[in-house]
């Protein structure tokens, strides 16, 4: 791939709450933020400095057994 798009593609019309995303830079850094939205205007504003956005399937919260 030569360069960035210049559209940010949704692939689904559903909650993206279950996951966080991971913004990497062309130097390989790289933050994990839990807001699309958030994701989604990083890309835009900073889009020339970054590589890709990795998303992360968010932990689920582990349920106590017992009383």
């Amino acid at each position: 791939m030569t360069g960035l798009p210049q559209y940010f593609q949704q692939t689904s019309d559903g909650s993206y709450d279950r996951h966080k995303y991971q913004i990497v830079s062309k130097t390989g850094e790289s933050v994990v933020v839990d807001d699309y939205m958030v994701a989604q205007a990083t890309w835009f504003e900073k889009g020339a400095f970054l590589s890709h956005i990795v998303i992360l399937d968010k932990q689920k919260k582990k349920q106590k057994k017992g009383f």
